[in-house]
């Protein structure tokens, strides 16, 4: 009897080609590996930094937004006051035979076909129920699973040689950005709307990845964090998206269990109501552009609302950008966040340093409000050298706010410090008002770098004529020119050198190849994604002229080296196509 033999899906082929030709592999392998975290090689670094500019393109250069860089380990203070201490964690069982965990919720999803929306408002006593329900085992061994319980996906440090000095990997790059914020203000010239842009490597201790390069330890990610005054009609951008279709997958579907997704301008989902920022739909429409650059069509997208249990802790809405994959089905490649004043209020209190920026009226405006007066003769005794610090936050502190704290506790608390009715007076005074004081809004959209890697390789990949080619959008491919001598004889290796050295003068990324014929080398250069092929050949010799091969049609023009630089400029940069670049060779 002949064994079944299977076709290796796209995941599968993808995989092997990577670990073969250098893209990417699991690292420490010497020592067995170790799941969540990758290894990038030379055409897989190219090509994760040419994704990345990309970003930079879109956000920092055509947008004019900020970029920063700031550390990974963080102090627990900043992530004990952001909510991630207390909100970071998801539900993981063990194995009763071989002692490994996994996410309780990706196993209710991966084996019993339970929906996300449905996995994530479980309780933990039912996923147990769930779990022993659909009689799931360990995927490993097949043993049992004992009770659910939470786990904290932070990974914990100390900072320096002190026990008590608690630090956490971050597990985003988005709260460098927040305890920043009065300095980048500054910067932003105190003026808004602005936004900030951070791409970095981020940690999280996943309970069990197992989907390659969708769920890691170790990744990059690229917050952007858009600070604006909520009370602002204003959104310069949106006359740019407004006439953009996304297709949604809405709450009220999901609830229904229902896949039905909802086409909508972006005019149209602000107009209804289905999104509540105009700033998170400007962004989530040029999420959209960005992925369709990447290679992906705009039908292999789709934006889904998170429901409410399913929401972070910081978002008031949010929605998830996804993009079909082979093996995996639908896959979040960004994330949509509207944060309103969330993480600047709460490192306010939590850091009792002021966030509030001001923002000037046209006219001045008279009004009848309570205010609050610190009593210093009081205040410093009790605060002593944080007196004055104190009395700077209470002149801006809620005086409504403050007088029912008082009432109902005794007390107000201002960041560490405790505050008696004796420490201030609360009077009613006519003020002239020439401005405001108010906390910024945030919306944020969230990119995973190697989510986006690993889907740009996916979508890359067909086969032609039994060859595999990865077809990568000609501004992002690893390589952009490779250069082979049609033969290595008779001084064709040596102009072969000569042209080679000078693109790599004027700045592209060049591959040499002189070995086998030059069938094989082109079919080794499509493999990889290298965008044209130049061959040196007797002609060029005579007449100072080169063929240049274009890598998914396979067609073919002749042009003179001394205009390939500028050409090929004007080709990476889109200004011209390949039929531009040369005379066609025909046949």
């Amino acid at each position: 009897m002949e064994k079944e033999t299977r076709t290796p899906d796209k995941y599968t082929l993808l995989n092997e080609l990577a670990r073969r030709r250098g893209f990417y592999w699991q690292s420490y392998e010497i020592y067995g590996g170790a799941s969540g975290f990758p290894t990038y090689g030379y055409l897989g670094s190219r090509l994760k930094q040419n994704i990345e500019n990309k970003l930079r393109d879109l956000f920092v250069n055509k947008l004019g937004f900020m970029e920063m860089e700031s550390p990974v380990i963080t102090p627990s203070m900043v992530f004990e006051a952001s909510g991630h201490v207390d909100h970071f964690k998801e539900p993981m069982v063990e194995c009763d035979k071989c002692k490994k965990s996994f996410r309780a919720d990706h196993l209710l999803r991966e084996f019993a076909k339970m929906s996300e929306a449905e996995a994530e408002k479980l309780s933990l006593k039912e996923l147990h129920e769930a779990i022993e329900k659909h009689e799931i085992r360990c995927p490993d061994c097949h043993g049992t699973f004992g009770e659910p319980k939470q786990f904290l996906t932070m990974f914990k440090t100390t900072i320096g040689p002190y026990s008590n000095a608690i630090g956490y990997g971050r597990p985003e790059a988005a709260q460098g950005i927040f305890v920043e914020f009065n300095r980048l203000y500054g910067m932003a010239r105190e003026k808004l709307p602005f936004g900030v842009l951070q791409i970095g490597h981020a940690l999280r201790n996943e309970i069990s990845p197992r989907q390659g390069l969708l769920r890691l330890r170790e990744f990059t990610i690229a917050d952007l964090e858009f600070f604006f005054d909520p009370d602002e009609p204003d959104c310069y951008l949106l006359k740019d998206v407004e006439n953009s279709k996304l297709q949604f997958l809405l709450a009220e579907n999901k609830q229904k269990e229902s896949e039905e997704l909802t086409e909508l301008t972006i005019k149209d989902a602000l107009d209804k109501g289905f999104v509540k920022s105009k700033w998170q739909a400007v962004f989530m429409a040029f999420a959209q552009r960005l992925l369709t650059e990447l290679g992906v069509p705009s039908d292999r997208q789709r934006f889904i609302e998170k429901l409410p249990w399913e929401r972070a802790h910081y978002s008031a809405q949010s929605f998830d950008q996804e993009v079909y994959v082979e093996r995996w089905g639908w896959v979040e490649v960004s994330g949509h966040a509207y944060r309103t004043d969330y993480d600047l209020k709460s490192h306010m209190k939590g850091s009792g340093v002021d966030m509030h920026v001001f923002k000037e009226y046209a006219e001045p405006v008279e009004t009848e409000q309570e205010i609050i007066k610190p009593i210093m003769a009081k205040l410093g005794p009790a605060f002593k050298g944080e007196a004055a610090k104190v009395a700077d936050l209470l002149s801006t502190a809620n005086a409504t706010e403050v007088a029912s704290s008082l009432k109902a506790n005794g007390y107000y608390l201002l960041g560490k410090h405790k505050i008696l009715a004796e420490h201030i007076d609360i009077r009613c005074e006519r003020i002239v008002e020439r401005g405001r004081r108010f906390i910024p809004h945030v919306v944020e959209p969230s990119f995973g770098s190697d989510r986006l890697f690993y889907v740009v390789l996916e979508y890359a990949y067909n086969i032609k004529e039994d060859r595999a080619i990865l077809s990568f959008p000609r501004d992002i491919a690893p390589i952009q020119v490779g250069i082979y001598p049609l033969v290595s004889k008779d001084g064709l290796p040596e102009k072969t050198m000569d042209l080679y050295r000078a693109l790599l003068d004027e700045g592209f990324t060049v591959e040499l190849d002189e070995a086998g014929s030059i069938g094989r080398r082109y079919a080794r250069a499509d493999e990889i994604g290298v965008q044209l092929g130049l061959t040196v050949d007797y002609d060029t010799l005579k007449d100072g002229t080169i063929t240049i091969r274009d890598r998914d049609s396979w067609r073919q023009v002749r042009t003179k080296i001394e205009d390939l630089p500028e050409l090929l400029r004007k080709y990476f940069r889109r200004k011209i196509e390949f039929d531009d670049l040369g005379q066609l060779i025909e046949g």
